[in-house]
C-alpha cells in the first residue's frame, strides 16, 4: 500500500497512523463539522466560502476559532498535502473540525483540532451526468428546523438512513423533508426546481444545509439575470417543474431525470455546469 498522508493540526502524518483516541468527541458524540472542497485545474474552488461557513458554524456550536484558521493558511496546508500525496489532478478535500477530548455531553473545553484529507478524483472539473437521476422522497425521519439544521455536522444519521433507503429502493438519490413536510435537500446536495426558466430552491429557514454550491448557483443566476426564488418546495412544486437538479461542492450539478411519474429535461443544468467550469480556468 502506498503511503497516504493527511494533516492533523497542521502536521503531516500517515493517514493510518493512530493519532485520535477513542475518547474523541467526533467519535463519541458527533461533535464535529466538515467541509468537502474540490481541487481542480490547480485551483481550490470557493475556498473562502468554505472557510467562512465552517467558522460561522464553529461559532454557532461555541467552538473556539483559532486566529490562524484563515483561508490563506488552510490553502497552504491543502497544497502541501496534495504535494505529499503526489496528487496533480482533481481531488476531493475534506476539512474536519472537532471539539477536543473531555467531558460527556457537556464538553470540558471548546478548543478544537482539525484534520485535512485529500482523495484523488477521476474526473476533471464539473461533469454533468449523462443519464438523469431517479429520485424519490425519504420521509421516515423528518429533519427538524433549528439553529444547527443548516450546518454540516458529523451527526449524520438522518443522511445515513436516507442512503440506506436509496440503496434498498435502487434509487439514485433520496429527497429529505423537514418537520413541516416540505422538500429541502437530498442526501448530499441542495435542490433546485426550474419552471419556465425561473429557479426555485428551498430557503435556509426551512432547514436545508447552507450549501456553498447553492450559493454559487444563486450568484450565477443573478449575474445572468435569471430569476431565482427561495421558497418552500412541495411535491407539487417538483411535479409542476420543467427541470430539477441537485448541487454540491464536489459534483457541481447533477440533473434529475425522474421523480415519481414526472420526467425532466436538463437545459438549465447544462448552462450552469458550463458556467461553473468557466470558473475553474
Amino acid at each position: 500500500m502506498l503511503d497516504t498522508f493527511c494533516i492533523y493540526n497542521g502536521h503531516v502524518i500517515n493517514l493510518y497512523e493512530p493519532a485520535i483516541s477513542f475518547t474523541n468527541r467526533a467519535f463519541r458524540y458527533g461533535d464535529s463539522l466538515f467541509e468537502s472542497i474540490l481541487y481542480t485545474n490547480g485551483k481550490i474552488m470557493f475556498l473562502a466560502d468554505h472557510v467562512k461557513r465552517i467558522k460561522l458554524s464553529m461559532t454557532t456550536l461555541r467552538m473556539n476559532v483559532p486566529a490562524e484558521f484563515t483561508s490563506g493558511n488552510i490553502e497552504h496546508l491543502i497544497i502541501h498535502l496534495l504535494e505529499q500525496n503526489k496528487i496533480k489532478q482533481d481531488a476531493r478535500i475534506r476539512l474536519t473540525v472537532f471539539r477536543n477530548d473531555g467531558g460527556f455531553y457537556t464538553p470540558d473545553t471548546n478548543d478544537i483540532s482539525f484534520l485535512i484529507e485529500a482523495e484523488k478524483l477521476e474526473n476533471t472539473g464539473y461533469v454533468l451526468n449523462q443519464k438523469g437521476l431517479w429520485v424519490d422522497i425519504y420521509a421516515e425521519i423528518k429533519k427538524p428546523i433549528n439553529k444547527i439544521s443548516n450546518i454540516k455536522t458529523g451527526s449524520a444519521l438522518l443522511y445515513v438512513m436516507a442512503g440506506l433507503t436509496k440503496t434498498s429502493l435502487r434509487l439514485d438519490d433520496c429527497l429529505l423533508v423537514n418537520e413541516n413536510g416540505n422538500i429541502i435537500e437530498s442526501i448530499s446536495s441542495n435542490i433546485f426546481v426550474v419552471k419556465n426558466g425561473t429557479l426555485y430552491t428551498s430557503p435556509i429557514t426551512d432547514g436545508c444545509v447552507d450549501g456553498v454550491m447553492r450559493k454559487q448557483i444563486l450568484d450565477i443566476a443573478s449575474q445572468n439575470k435569471i430569476l431565482a426564488f427561495e421558497q418552500a418546495l412541495t411535491v407539487h412544486t417538483l411535479t409542476d417543474g420543467d427541470e430539477v437538479f441537485l448541487t454540491n461542492a464536489i459534483k457541481g450539478i447533477q440533473w434529475v431525470g425522474q421523480f415519481k411519474n414526472k420526467f425532466y429535461t436538463n437545459q438549465r443544468s447544462v448552462f450552469f455546469t458550463e458556467k461553473l467550469n468557466e470558473a475553474t480556468k
